[in-house]
């Protein structure tokens, strides 16, 4: 994986933060992973555990799991907290693309 500035200042990228023991995290991660791979080759869908990876979360304000950030041009243009429906989710991202 790039260094996690580099992805966030991409013109556009997903952050998706989850924690192996968050219930709503594992409702999620099949819909995340189905889109990470629908969607490789127009926009990175990067999920970190926010365990493994609190100083991130707490730069980016990420209080509560899952919590998905959208980017556009290195700034968070949308968030989504809990978890969400695919349609949901791929709409947000394609008004982002």
């Amino acid at each position: 994986m790039k260094n996690i500035n580099e992805i966030i200042n991409l013109p556009i990228s997903v952050l998706v933060f989850s924690a192996e023991w968050c219930k709503p995290c594992k409702i999620l991660k099949p819909i995340v992973e189905e889109l990470s791979d629908e969607l490789k080759d127009k926009i990175p869908i990067i999920k970190l555990d926010v365990d493994e990876n609190s100083d991130i979360a707490a730069q980016l304000g990420v209080r509560n799991v899952p919590t998905i950030l959208f980017f556009k041009n290195g700034e968070v243009v949308d968030k989504m907290v809990g978890a969400n429906t695919k349609s949901n989710l791929e709409s947000k991202i394609n008004s982002l693309i």
